[in-house]
């Protein structure tokens, strides 16, 4: 099929790029790290308090920590992306007989491996900090966490195309994304905020699957928290692609 051997292409050519730079990996994992390391240990008296339930703090901050990984990683994506305009990379993809959507998947796969990485390593850091969770809970939490940052980076990728310049998109992506994180609870269960800031969280999409992946951390297979997720998550994934496969069929006309 075209568009998977296209993908497949794009997603080799911008993989190799990012291989020849693996400590931007690594150091797209500090800040979050950091965020273990320094604030967890702050919530270890909490365990017991509403919204942390009977688990440990662990299961609360780590599953949030891997969500403001995904939309802050996935959500600078789009920066590249404005580089390429800039030097003149799409214009050049532009006229190759390569599939428009694959231009897309192509990034956003390479986006989700990177990303994917970088969760795995925040997740051996937090077992190593004292995380205990079911093994097939944590690997739900980051299959969630990864469908998330395909959607978080398809929709960078429509703001950096609308903004086209750094200078537009770094205060507009900084507006959208530090109210999604706060009002997701990804450092404090919304459980634990007074009821009108409750009410505007439950609009917040990324909430839902913060909720789904300290579920599924926690083992709580029968929640409907997980189920409430998942659907949240398909269709965000759904709705950005698409947005993102019809901007670059525009881009590129």
């Amino acid at each position: 099929m075209r568009i998977a051997r296209d993908t497949r292409l794009i997603f080799g050519r911008y993989l190799r790029q990012t291989l020849r730079s693996k400590v931007a990996v690594v150091f797209g994992a500090v800040q979050p790290l950091l965020y273990l390391l320094l604030f967890g240990p702050l919530l270890s008296g909490l365990t017991g308090v509403r919204g942390f339930g009977a688990g440990d703090a662990w299961q609360v901050l780590v599953p949030g920590i891997l969500v403001q990984l995904s939309l802050f990683g996935a959500g600078f994506v789009g920066f590249g992306l404005i580089a390429d305009l800039r030097s003149g990379v799409v214009e050049r993809l532009r006229v190759t007989p390569v599939s428009r959507t694959a231009l897309l998947l192509g990034r956003i796969l390479r986006d989700t491996v990177v990303l994917a990485v970088q969760a795995v390593m925040l997740l051996a850091a937090g077992l190593a900090l004292g995380l205990r969770a079911p093994v097939a809970g944590m690997a739900a939490g980051l299959v969630l966490v990864v469908l998330l940052a395909l959607s978080v980076a398809s929709l960078s990728y429509v703001l950096a195309m609308a903004t086209r310049s750094e200078d537009a998109f770094a205060p507009l992506l900084s507006t959208v994304t530090l109210p999604l994180m706060l009002l997701s609870g990804v450092l404090l269960p919304m459980t634990m905020a007074p009821g009108w800031l409750q009410a505007v969280s439950d609009v917040n999409p990324f909430r839902y699957v913060v909720d789904a992946v300290r579920a599924a951390f926690a083992g709580d297979w029968a929640s409907g928290a997980i189920v409430q997720g998942t659907v949240v998550t398909v269709v965000l994934l759904a709705v950005s692609v698409a947005l993102g496969a019809r901007r670059f069929q525009r881009e590129n006309a």
